[in-house]
Order: structure tokens, then C-alpha cells, then sequence
């Protein structure tokens, strides 16, 4: 009996070396390493750090806004030169911005009494929504809950939480993605700390 090139293989064998086999392998590689990276980009996407990060403003004037706060008044920036001002963006939608307020608290809780003011601007959200966030969460600082748009370009923010330390000359020295009180502490002493303030004012 003769044998010829079309011989069924032996039950339970694979030919992993012909070209359709290494197509298959290779795009299912391609499909596996395209998930693995849409899955780094969100991460990297998504996830705060308390380390400061590089941006255009820092080292410039903090650009200057005013706005109606949650109770009624007035938050002018320009008021508060000789102070530092923590100017925080951030939504009551965005996790990475609840995941911080516990370190909001703790920053504007040990400066009660120092030269130091936190004010947050809303980012795409409803007052009302932000009102009960405030009353569970804790935060006695300004809100800024509308017309916060021209705000954000000015600052350059592509997206929440985002927080620009300015100091009492009104530079910006720092931003961050995602903010710690320690980290702060830390930016702010290495830039003369309360005894930096009023340095710039008149």
C-alpha cells in the first residue's frame, strides 16, 4: 500500500509550521499585546499620583478668576495674594477626586489659622450634587460650582482631580494629579513655608 502527501496526521497531532498556523499565531499575539495596551493607556489614564507633574503654568502667575461659591459668595484669587492657595479641580462623578478629598481635609484642617486657602472648582457637575457631596464628605473651603469653563482652559486642565499649588508671590509652583496633604507639605516648606507669605504682595 502506498502512502501519499494527503495522509490524515496521526489523531492528536498539529502542524504548528504552516503559514496559516503562524498567521493565526500571530494575530492572535497582536490581538493580546493591543489589549494589554489600551489597558496600560487607561490605567495611565486614570490614575492619580501626589508626586507634582510637569505643565506650561508651572512658574507662571496663576491666572486670575473670581466666581459664586456654593453659599452665596464671592472667591476672588486676586484677594488672596500673600497666601497659599491650593486651587483644586475636581467632579462629586470622578473616583480619583473622592480617593483625595480625605487629603484635602487633612491639609486645610492642620493650616486652620495659617495663611493658607483651598478653594475647589467644579468640573462638569450640578450644584445641587455637590452640595450633598460636601454635606457627607466634610469641606468647609470654597466651591465653585458654574461657569467654571474658562477657568479650566486657562489653567490648562485636561482632566479631574487636578491641583495647582500657587504661592504667596501668585506663581504656580506645582500641580498635581491626584494630591496628598503630605506631598504638599513637603512643596510648600521647600519653597520657605509660612514664612513665605506676603512675599509679592502690597
Amino acid at each position: 500500500m502506498s502512502v501519499t502527501d494527503d495522509a490524515a496526521p496521526e489523531p492528536g497531532a498539529t502542524d504548528r509550521s504552516t503559514p496559516e498556523r503562524r498567521g493565526h499565531t500571530a494575530r492572535n499575539a497582536a490581538i493580546v499585546v493591543g489589549v494589554v495596551l489600551v489597558g496600560l493607556i487607561a490605567l495611565l489614564a486614570t490614575r492619580g499620583t501626589s508626586q507634582p507633574v510637569s505643565s506650561k503654568i508651572v512658574g507662571q502667575a496663576a491666572p486670575q478668576f473670581a466666581g459664586q461659591t456654593l453659599d452665596g459668595q464671592t472667591f476672588d484669587l486676586a484677594s488672596h495674594r500673600g497666601e497659599w492657595v491650593l486651587v483644586n479641580f475636581f467632579a462629586t462623578w470622578c473616583t480619583e477626586c473622592r480617593l483625595e478629598h480625605p487629603e484635602l481635609l487633612e491639609f486645610s484642617r492642620a493650616h486652620q489659622g495659617d495663611p493658607v486657602q483651598v478653594v475647589s472648582v467644579a468640573f462638569d457637575d450640578q450644584a445641587d450634587a455637590l452640595r450633598t457631596y460636601f454635606a457627607k464628605e466634610g469641606g468647609d473651603w470654597p466651591v465653585i460650582p458654574s461657569d467654571t469653563g474658562r477657568v479650566a482652559l486657562d489653567y490648562g486642565v485636561t482632566g479631574v482631580p487636578e491641583t495647582y499649588l500657587v504661592a504667596p508671590s501668585g506663581l504656580v509652583i506645582a500641580r498635581f494629579e491626584g494630591v496628598s496633604a503630605a506631598q504638599l507639605d513637603q512643596v510648600i516648606d521647600a519653597a520657605g513655608g509660612m514664612a513665605a507669605t506676603g512675599a509679592g504682595s502690597s
